[in-house]
């Protein structure tokens, strides 16, 4: 049976600037109480007094696995290593086919020797993700030519963070960021990861602002 402290404590664990600003302390329970109030009684099906919100606000706050999630989260981020960011990328969606690896092959023999060329790809269950320089992009018009493409994206530019080695033992650092993009309304087109750095794409219209809230992430 859900009772209001769990409903409020699952609740605000799911927000991850709301958890690190009640472990500051930086909040007015009071008014935070009242602006929840809605969630609260609609996820328990029924009318709940707002002091009892205020109090299970006060009990999540003060509980040392919470603070100290929060404050992991916070050390990852501002530990984070260079912020590498390319224009002038296109990002192509290609369907899975027998002949795709040979066509991708094919592409890096060709640009093996060009060290001023970026080139990733990702690749699911039923497409292929292929991100590359502009400059060679009529390169692999011409390989992919008879492989099915789904669409092709131009003047796009890549962030490439990288993040210390326990972030990937540390839930809710993506939410984090991807949260603070959101906010600022930057779009993000794709996103491409290993275990310690992931780069995100966006419109070169938006990338500065990105750069600059990423960045800002470590002063938090």
């Amino acid at each position: 049976m859900k009772t209001i402290a769990s409903t409020v404590a699952s609740y605000v664990k799911t927000k991850p600037y709301l958890t690190a600003a009640l472990a500051d302390g930086i909040i007015n329970l009071t008014s935070l109480a009242r602006q929840i109030k809605p969630q609260i009684e609609a996820s328990l099906k029924k009318s709940v007094n707002q002091g009892a919100i205020v109090m299970s606000l006060k009990r999540v706050s003060d509980e040392a696995e919470f603070t100290t999630d929060s404050s992991k989260i916070l050390s990852v981020l501002k530990n984070m290593g260079d912020i590498t960011v390319r224009s002038s990328l296109v990002d192509y969606s290609f369907s899975i086919s027998d002949t795709l690896l040979l066509n991708q092959a094919n592409l890096l023999k060709e640009i093996e020797h060009k060290k001023e060329v970026f080139y990733t790809s990702s690749r699911g269950v039923a497409e292929s993700n292929i991100i590359v320089s502009q400059n060679i992009a009529a390169l692999v018009d011409r390989l992919f030519e008879k492989e099915i493409c789904h669409s092709k994206a131009e003047n796009l530019s890549s962030i490439t963070i990288k993040l210390p080695t326990e972030n990937v033992t540390i839930p809710g650092i993506y939410y984090f960021i991807f949260q603070r993009l959101s906010w600022e309304g930057i779009n993000v087109y794709e996103v491409i990861s290993t275990s310690n750095e992931f780069t995100i794409l966006i419109h070169e219209d938006q990338v500065n602002m990105a750069f600059e809230e990423i960045k800002n992430l470590k002063s938090l």
